[in-house]
């Protein structure tokens, strides 16, 4: 039987501003272990308003979410704050990388605050992570000094750092080209293949999509397909 790792029942949102909108309409559906699901739509079809709730960090919803069969409702922010950090890695369009830090350094930092390892043994986790994405040669260079690409791969090794669950991904490839593009799909694709990582990626990309194990596409605060 397949592990469920993600689990959204029912949810409804609304904003208040002036008058009330609802832009999300009874989300339902299930993400199991190891599945590469990427979410389509237009702009403004509530795509991005969903990651912030299924990932934690928007509470202010109606229905049930689920994670690693947890229920998230009715949580203390400190509460959410630590399974974000245990649970859920992120990538996002702009990568956020400290740029006084070194990449080795960046990619340790949420280990570090998790504090569930000695630094060492982080050191050599993080290591691992940039060698797997094929960029430890970069580990001493600052984070200011690297392309697009590379900042991006940086990313995804910190957002593995702490083993989360999930990796939940905001438009990961969408300020990238082409080629950078494809290389950065392609990591996800052997993470979820060869590592049985799961991913929930938002995109524009309808060739990144495309290549993915599921999609989810929504219209108007609807999926409309899953």
């Amino acid at each position: 039987m397949s592990e469920i790792i993600l689990e959204a029942r029912h949810i409804n949102k609304y904003f208040h501003d002036p008058v009330t909108i609802k832009v999300l309409s009874d989300i339902t559906f299930s993400i199991n272990k190891g599945e590469f699901v990427s979410v389509t739509g237009k702009s403004g079809c509530g795509k991005s308003t969903l990651l912030y709730i299924l990932s934690t960090m928007d509470t202010d919803y109606e229905g049930e979410l689920l994670i690693d069969n947890e229920i998230m409702t009715n949580k203390k922010e400190a509460q959410l704050a630590r399974i974000r950090n245990e649970k859920i890695g992120f990538v996002f369009q702009f990568h956020y990388l400290l740029k006084e830090f070194t990449v080795l350094k960046n990619v340790m930092l949420p280990a570090l605050n998790l504090n569930r390892f000695s630094e060492q043994q982080v050191e050599e986790k993080a290591m691992q992570h940039l060698k797997i994405l094929g960029i430890e040669h970069l580990a001493l260079k600052h984070a200011n000094k690297l392309s697009g690409g590379e900042k991006q791969r940086v990313a995804i090794a910190r957002a593995l750092i702490n083993d989360p669950l999930i990796i939940m991904g905001d438009e990961p490839t969408g300020n990238l080209d082409k080629k950078n593009g494809e290389i950065v799909f392609n990591i996800f694709k052997q993470l979820a293949e060869e590592f049985n990582q799961t991913l929930f990626i938002v995109t524009h990309d309808q060739d990144f999509a495309a290549h993915t194990h599921r999609i989810i596409e929504m219209e108007d605060g609807k999926i409309i397909s899953k």
